[in-house]
């Protein structure tokens, strides 16, 4: 009777976890693949292939012709780099690469995925590690003193290495501690030297060819006492803007381009923009360095850029905004030039002067439009940095003058989901819904200021016909005030003398130590000095 009632019990339970677990592994399989997620629409509708891409032979023949372009690629080229330019993207992430390629592609009314940016056709291609001394993911100051002086220093800081904390002005002012840059090794090496940025003199970027400062904060005098609360002696700690004046390298800089007037001249003053200077000290700088190059010539907006006659100057100086330049999309034209107007202005004043040079050429604006999560405006601002670097190509000759392209450091611009080809790389994805049932964005960023949500319920807002316009900030998943960095490696680009050099997964300061070899420069080894620690040959 018990064991009858016990197998009984038994089956009874079985009959039950079966119905159970059967029910819950239906659940589970509804779950993992909701009504949501239909494949056949995703990859199936609203596709387009180019009729011509649907043929087998079409994908041999591109394999074939870029197989043959690298095999009949010359011999190694081993001149002596006798020009140097070398163009930093800040912020340019190789997802901005790709985006910008698309929409370069649109632009011509193609499907744009098969498009090329200029320098993504130079013949040698590195990547490059981009952390700081002490910090995983890195900011544009330590990273200008790696690929500028050849040192990895801690965040923040900027020409000194990594015995000085951020904020430490006495580390920083100890000669032991500072790091000198690769336009300094070149203008003891005899060579005409400058930079061009779209952001503002004294931004980090430009401010690694000549600054050792140990916060990137302190561009102005005032800088220096708001962001120390006043406890530091500003006639012991001179800021980013008197460096670049009076010391060297930056006052011996052939041709100075950017924004940032604010940070050379008196607040008692007002500035060529019609705002007021930003120094407590009351110097102003820009008298300063007129005074220091009689023959140079200063100049504020596009139409006196263009009227200089390059053959009758010493030197230039262009400050075409009180504070950081404008974006390209977003800006005057009347008033302030292209990155690559400036850049040709440059060369041919370097031309003019009939002597070896190496300048930096920075575009400074597209990290900005990445930190909020501006992509229309970051995409723009590489699209112009590209058009100066072709240029530049166009402009020089690759067996005596190297080229290199590179960035300080990524940002975390994501490129997702499944949107068929020729999607337009600044819209929505139109082949594929949430899970909220509403469309999203290709380009999106993990942190940022919008996430387009119902500010009572939290969900998500549909974005409609998105983006709304250029400067439009796109979808991020975490608030946050801006958009952070990202520490992936970064692309570097080369053509030139001894271009062969940049392959491979490099540390970013090692960028300047192979520029110098080819271009003879500094203490280090050289083609010049084959043994480094010497007096290296200059021509």
């Amino acid at each position: 009777m018990y064991k009858i009632l016990a197998s009984f019990i038994v089956i009874v339970l079985i009959i039950w976890l079966l119905l159970h677990n059967g029910g819950r592994t239906q659940k589970n399989h509804s779950e993992s693949k909701p009504e949501i997620f239909n494949p056949r629409k995703i990859f199936n509708e609203n596709r387009f292939t180019p009729k011509v891409e649907k043929q087998t032979e079409y994908w041999h023949s591109i394999g074939k012709m870029e197989l043959l372009k690298i095999l009949q690629r010359k011999e190694l080229n081993l001149n002596k780099a006798k020009n140097v330019i070398l163009f930093l993207g800040d912020g340019m992430s190789v997802s901005t690469l790709t985006a910008a390629r698309i929409l370069k592609g649109q632009r011509k009314n193609q499907t744009g995925e098969e498009e090329s940016l200029s320098f993504e056709k130079f013949p040698y291609v590195a990547l490059s590690k981009t952390y700081c001394a002490n910090s995983q993911v890195a900011d544009s100051a330590c990273t200008a003193t790696a690929y500028l002086c050849g040192v990895k220093g801690n965040i923040g800081t900027i020409g000194v290495n990594g015995h000085v904390e951020f904020g430490n002005c006495t580390a920083s002012m100890d000669p032991a501690n500072q790091v000198s840059s690769i336009l300094a090794w070149a203008q003891k090496a005899g060579k005409a030297t400058g930079f061009i940025t779209t952001t503002s003199l004294t931004h980090a970027s430009p401010a690694g060819t000549y600054a050792h400062v140990a916060s990137r904060l302190w561009e102005s005098d005032s800088d220096i006492i708001k962001y120390s609360n006043g406890k530091i002696d500003t006639s012991t700690c001179p800021d980013m803007a008197q460096q670049m004046i009076s010391q060297e390298p930056g006052r011996n800089f052939d041709i100075i381009m950017g924004g940032g007037m604010g940070k050379f001249i008196p607040r008692t003053t007002k500035d060529y923009h019609g705002n007021g200077g930003e120094r407590k000290d009351n110097r102003n700088l820009l008298s300063l360095w007129q005074t220091m190059h009689p023959l140079g010539v200063l100049v504020t907006n596009r139409q006196q850029l263009f009227k200089v006659n390059t053959s009758e100057i010493s030197h230039i100086m262009g400050i075409f905004q009180s504070e950081t330049m404008q974006y390209h999309a977003l800006a005057d034209e009347a008033q302030q030039p292209t990155l690559m107007e400036m850049t040709k202005v440059a060369l041919e004043f370097l031309r003019r002067k009939n002597r070896e040079y190496f300048i930096f050429i920075e575009g400074g604006k597209i990290d900005s439009a990445h930190h909020f999560t501006k992509a229309g405006l970051a995409l723009d601002e590489t699209l112009e940095f590209e058009k100066a670097i072709q240029l530049a190509r166009d402009m020089t000759d690759p067996k005596d003058s190297l080229i290199v392209v590179t960035a300080d450091h990524g940002q975390p611009l994501t490129i997702g989901g499944y949107p068929r080809r020729g999607s337009p790389i600044l819209g929505l994805n139109e082949n594929e819904r949430a899970s909220d049932g509403l469309k999203f964005s290709t380009l999106n960023y993990p942190m940022g200021p919008q996430q387009y949500r119902d500010e009572k319920t939290g969900k998500r807002l549909g974005l409609g016909k998105f983006p709304f316009k250029i400067d439009s900030p796109y979808p991020s998943y975490i608030p946050s005030f801006y958009s952070s960095h990202s520490g992936e490696d970064v692309g570097v680009y080369a053509s030139g003398p001894h271009d062969y050099l940049f392959t491979g997964v490099l540390q970013q300061n090692t960028i300047p130590h192979l520029i110098a070899y080819a271009a003879c420069l500094g203490k280090g080894l050289t083609i010049c000095n084959k043994h480094g620690e010497g007096k290296n040959i200059s021509n």
